[in-house]
């Protein structure tokens, strides 16, 4: 979907020169900052030669640095034989049109949604996950269309690419996006029906759902509790299709546990929104593992993170619990003193290791009994059919075969317990 030229090369290395604006005074996050959109560019195969951070009162309202600054960026990446400059703030549409009109075709530009943008197309494998990439690739683009995307009907395809008369490219690639817009969102629309099917068919089981920061750990802790292989490399957004896994406890009881997407400061409400089928497992998930990387310095922003979009799914009131990772990679031990004073219910493993990772199935088991009851159950020969869901959904602690009936003393959800005798009752 974006001009083949604007793409970083990732077979090889790109030259890359960071921009960075501020209009704080000058901090130890923004530094962060600078160095995340460094890891960013670095998924992406590019190399970054330089970081240049300005601090000003007031944001060029047309060239976002300024003019000057920009001419002396433009010398600077000739003088390198750089191609490319991204500017760690999300600027507007009108904005990168004008940088990249003055940089012609010398230097090409982006903007932090953009290089996220392009991570997420390079890592979709299943079609759901490139479908959702290329719906929030269309929304980006559409704004910012200049002359620089040519030869969109080759990319997008369809009919009625020829444009009406006095038409010019520039509205026949708007109605060419657009277009494709309507028709992802229907291709999506479809997928999501697939996966309503499947959550049918999981709604009476437990459901666990990771959530964290991108390169938190989570694919490998689901790994480690799995027991079976995941997709784990040491990048940005190594995963973005949804990873499920029945875990079992014992033969009665067993949850689901799935993992998603990673999240990042400011995630693009545009990923978010495309995304939304896929997050869904977030929101019909009976508790959520926020997953931390203890050894960041800013894990309390990676907190903040994950809270962010919760807020924008409104499922922020979801029962959750905490998961510091990557303790055998904290300098600072007395850090693990004080998080346990500030969250007494939190975990502390390392996924790496494999350390603490018995303990965050034992609290999900915990959390998962806490409602349970001891009951009663008279089960008439002519319920039979019954019998599998009995043994499915609860722990069987006593049974007794009488000439009318077989008599269950059974542990369960007090819901499920009360939903199966009102069958048996009808």
């Amino acid at each position: 979907m974006a001009n083949p030229q604007n793409h970083l090369n990732t077979k090889k290395q790109s030259k890359v020169i960071l921009i960075g604006l501020f209009t704080d005074s000058p901090s130890l996050k923004n530094g962060y900052q600078i160095d995340e959109l460094e890891q960013l560019v670095n998924t992406l195969g590019g190399i970054v030669i330089d970081k240049i951070i300005q601090y000003k009162k007031t944001i060029d309202p047309k060239f976002y640095i300024g003019k000057g600054k920009l001419q002396s960026v433009l010398k600077y990446a000739i003088e390198q034989k750089c191609q490319h400059v991204v500017i760690n703030n999300d600027i507007s549409p009108g904005q990168i049109k004008n940088i990249q009109a003055f940089f012609k075709e010398k230097v090409f530009i982006k903007d932090r949604t953009g290089i996220i943008l392009d991570i997420f197309e390079k890592h979709a494998k299943t079609k759901e996950s490139k479908t959702q990439i290329k719906l929030a690739q269309s929304e980006y683009l559409l704004p910012r269309l200049t002359r620089q995307w040519t030869h969109l009907e080759r990319q997008i395809g369809g009919i009625g690419v020829r444009g009406g008369p006095g038409e010019t490219q520039i509205e026949i690639d708007r109605r060419l996006v657009r277009n494709q817009i309507i028709k992802l969102k229907k291709e999506l629309l479809k997928i999501s029906g697939t996966r309503e099917v499947q959550k049918k068919n999981r709604k009476n089981v437990f459901k666990v759902s990771f959530v964290g920061y991108t390169n938190a750990g989570k694919s490998t802790l689901m790994e480690k509790i799995s027991k079976k292989k995941a997709y784990v490399k040491d990048e940005l957004f190594a995963t973005l299709d949804t990873n499920t896994r029945k875990i079992s406890i014992d033969r009665n009881k067993h949850f689901i546990l799935s993992d998603t997407v990673g999240f990042i400061r400011n995630l693009p409400d545009n990923l978010i929104a495309s995304f939304r089928s896929t997050l869904g497992e977030l929101i019909d998930s009976d508790l959520l593992l926020k997953v931390i990387d203890i050894s960041s310095i800013e894990y309390e922003l990676h907190l903040n993170s994950i809270e962010n979009v919760l807020n924008h799914l409104n499922i922020s009131d979801k029962k959750y619990l905490i998961i510091f990772n990557k303790i055998d990679n904290l300098k600072n031990q007395l850090l693990i003193k004080n998080l346990k004073k500030i969250y007494p219910d939190s975990l502390f493993v390392s996924a790496h290791e494999g350390l603490g990772i018995n303990n965050i199935t034992s609290k999900i088991h915990a959390i998962m009994i806490r409602n349970n009851v001891t009951k009663v159950i008279k089960l008439p020969y002519n319920k039979l059919y019954l019998i599998d869901r009995l043994y499915n959904e609860f722990e069987i602690l006593t049974r007794s075969d009488n000439n009318e009936f077989i008599e269950f003393k059974v542990s369960g959800h007090k819901n499920k317990i009360h939903k199966i005798i009102c069958e048996i009752e009808k």
